[in-house]
């Protein structure tokens, strides 16, 4: 459905983006989205597809957790799509608002995406894997009078070729060593034999590349520039929609990790979660701009999605999907309300691509917009692991996961930085409800109101996370069936 839409979307932009509106063209992509999201649904047998079935050749393979986490990134890409309703922004008589070309590129790395978490040979993977990459990089230079968003850009496409040439390099060499591609024969093979350090050296430079994508550390040193460099409008997609396929793709290629003789595997992402927790925590207490706050934030929760991974237990693949969903949302929320409060409020040095640029500028926002900034604060609690939000109830799930599995350090690190991470959490909470508004530096107030669909996806993402203690069962039955799916077809 979703190739077919972005065929459809070809044809209609070429022929008809002078007649209509741009963001007509955003509502046609979500209402496809959400339709794509309810065939994914409808499909979603797991019965039938409880222990894989191969698609292409064997090329993709579908299962319940691909058809789960496809219907997921359906909704929540279409989520992130609802964020062009509030980006024309009224500023001494320039906008910025949604270009026609901007839904197509966005459905180009769902495709990607989508095929990545059923892939299951490596010529899928690759391909899969590009094809969601170079729609990323154009997203991220599409507004191109922009000279920050072209530089973040440019810096974007640079590394991610380095990191796609990790993986090629290792997947050559992988099939250089095996003579094979599907992922299947390569596990029998190196069941059957010694350990093969050749063969091991490759896989963990395809690891290597998929964490370089993730940003987790220490490859994460691209993450900060360039998250902050693009609109913010984009930068809510690419902090959010890469993450899900790749972290979901390593967690179906790990049956490696099944195998003797391969904690190498275990022992990289490990470290690997180690340093984005530390770094990714460190980092943030020392950052004055939001978006690049937030991208340290997301260095620091991917190491907690890698403990999860790394662990690779039914407890750990339990929290591991769990904490996906949540912190999904949340971060999607967190870029709705930010791009209201960059709607709502109009300052002197606005910039049109990224108004809300500096934590300063959200001064005595609970005066101005109190319901926002309420909603930003609990949403910052939530990733704070405050309790009883749902961001609590994640962390606690991955550190049980892992004291359970006898990694105490690893979960005593992760306990310290949750702790030292709520620093700079609630220093933006008590910029925007403890600091005076500076009326000086106000030039007008926009006195339009939010669209129904922006607020409708700000109260609904807020509710949940605070009520989600009231009804857990829906979530957590969800994620422990897949669980159980995976481990025991």
């Amino acid at each position: 459905m979703v190739l077919f839409g972005v065929l459809t979307m070809i044809l209609a932009i070429a022929l008809f983006s002078l007649r209509i509106p741009a963001i007509d063209f955003n509502r046609i992509t979500v209402i496809l989205l959400l339709y794509s999201a309810l065939l994914s649904y409808n499909t979603l047998y797991i019965d039938l597809v409880s222990s894989g079935v191969g698609v292409f050749g064997g090329l993709f393979q579908i299962t319940a957790i691909t058809q789960s986490i496809d219907l997921f990134i359906y909704l929540l890409a279409a989520l992130v799509l609802l964020l062009g309703e509030n980006t024309t922004l009224v500023s001494k008589g320039k906008g910025l608002s949604v270009l026609a070309e901007y839904p197509l590129i966005a459905l180009f790395s769902v495709l990607g995406m989508s095929s990545l978490i059923s892939s299951s040979d490596l010529v899928s993977m690759f391909l899969s894997i590009e094809l969601q990459s170079f729609a990323v990089y154009i997203l991220a230079t599409i507004y191109r009078e922009s000279e920050s968003a072209t530089a973040a850009g440019l810096k974007y496409f640079l590394l991610g070729s380095l990191s796609s040439a990790l993986i090629l390099l290792g997947s050559s060499l992988l099939y250089g060593f095996t003579g094979l591609t599907s992922f299947e024969g390569l596990y029998m093979l190196c069941s059957t034999t010694t350990a093969n350090h050749a063969i091991e050296i490759s896989v963990l430079l395809i690891v290597v590349g998929l964490l370089f994508k993730v940003s987790a550390a220490p490859f994460h040193s691209w993450a900060p520039d360039v998250y902050d460099g693009v609109p913010t409008v984009v930068t809510a997609w690419l902090t959010t929609m890469p993450k899900v396929s790749l972290l979901v793709f390593i967690l179906e290629f790990q049956g490696f990790t099944q195998l003797g003789n391969w904690s190498s595997w275990t022992y990289l992402l490990l470290i690997s979660s180690l340093l984005s927790l530390i770094i990714g925590t460190v980092g943030g207490l020392a950052q004055y701009r939001i978006k690049r706050l937030f991208a340290f934030s997301t260095i620091s929760h991917v190491g907690f999605l890698l403990l999860a991974l790394a662990i690779n237990s039914e407890e750990s693949v339990e929290s591991f999907l769990f904490y996906l969903v949540q912190y999904s949302l949340t971060n999607v929320n967190v870029f709705f309300i930010l791009i209201a409060f960059g709607y709502l409020l109009q300052t002197k040095g606005l910039s049109t691509y990224s108004p809300v640029q500096y934590i300063n500028q959200l001064k005595g926002q609970l005066q101005a917009n109190p319901l926002l900034g309420l909603s930003l604060a609990i949403c910052l609690f939530s990733m704070a692991g405050i309790p009883p939000l749902v961001g609590f109830f994640g962390k606690q799930m991955v550190l049980y996961a892992a004291t359970h599995n006898g990694n105490f350090f690893l979960a005593l690190v992760a306990v310290v930085v949750s702790v030292v991470s709520a620093a700079y959490y609630l220093r933006v909470i008590k910029v925007i409800h403890f600091d005076p508004l500076n009326v000086t530096e106000t030039v007008e107030t926009n006195k339009g109101e939010l669209t129904t669909s922006s607020s409708l996806v700000i109260a609904t993402i807020t509710l949940l996370l605070i009520f989600f203690i009231l009804n857990p069962t829906p979530l957590l039955n969800s994620v422990h069936l897949l669980t159980l799916n995976l481990f025991y077809w």
